[in-house]
């Protein structure tokens, strides 16, 4: 069974995104523990990258932060593994594929399983060129995470049958980043992917305040946030992990 399903064995899940190494390694590591103390169910750590196609300017510019501090894959995996030492909630890597071919896949992904990564979420990887990553994941025990998109109509059935982990459910078109509200359909994508598996599904892009996280969660498996998080760091740098667990305690409390 994927340590993934953990995260959602205890009601809603409530899943932060972080970019790691902004503004310091140091503060990712205390970010992490004061969002698992304050609820999180599983933590999606982002691997800075020069050219995140899929983020809005909030995570964009976290991952130039971050890249300007010297924050490469090796300095990631060494985080993680300290982490590890207490942090027992799943987490998974949201990076690009250009870090994984660039790092060797097999090396990536056999390290990921190593040190205790449950997961990978690679946006700009289309659900018919998974292929490149899936057997190595399969190999190692690392779940490929799959993206279904309202754009993804006539496929969202295919890529339900196919999925590990969880899915993860974009919740309206365009990049990352706040918004101030979701008119999309998700009820009848939600409706598909049960049709067509048992995996947890959680929504995100878009998310930002309680209320919207448990409108989300209402009608899946959980919310993730990510560019309301990575603004707190932006805003108060290193003393943003005491402010990000007590946002993350009023979100999980919505979602329950």
């Amino acid at each position: 069974m994927s340590n993934i399903k953990k995260a959602f064995e205890n009601g809603k899940a409530f899943i932060p995104f972080i970019t790691c190494g902004d503004p310091d390694l140091e503060t990712t590591a205390a970010t992490v523990r004061a969002a698992v103390a304050n609820g999180a169910d599983l933590i999606e750590l982002g691997i800075p990258f020069s050219d995140p196609t899929a983020e809005g300017p909030v995570i964009q510019a976290a991952n130039i932060r971050a890249l300007k501090g010297g924050v490469k894959t090796d300095k990631v995996f060494s985080l993680v593994r300290e982490l590890r030492k207490d942090v027992t909630v799943p987490m998974v890597f949201m990076t690009y594929a250009n870090v994984v071919f660039s790092y060797g896949s097999e090396r990536f992904i056999s390290t990921c399983a190593e040190i205790g990564i449950d997961g990978l979420i690679l946006p700009d990887i289309p659900f018919e060129e998974r292929e490149e990553f899936l057997p190595v994941c399969r190999k190692y025990g690392v779940d490929l995470i799959s993206l279904i998109a309202p754009t993804s109509e006539n496929r969202i059935g295919m890529i339900a049958k196919e999925a590990e982990g969880f899915i993860y459910l974009v919740s309206s078109l365009g990049v990352t980043g706040v918004r101030s509200e979701i008119n999309t359909d998700l009820e009848s994508i939600v409706s598909i992917i049960r049709k067509n598996t048992d995996i947890p599904c959680a929504i995100g892009f878009g998310i930002s305040t309680p209320e919207q996280a448990k409108k989300m969660a209402d009608i899946s498996d959980g919310a993730i946030v990510g560019s309301a998080i990575i603004k707190q760091l932006a805003q108060y740098g290193t003393a943003a992990p005491e402010h990000i667990g007590a946002y993350v305690k009023e979100m999980k409390d919505a979602i329950r």
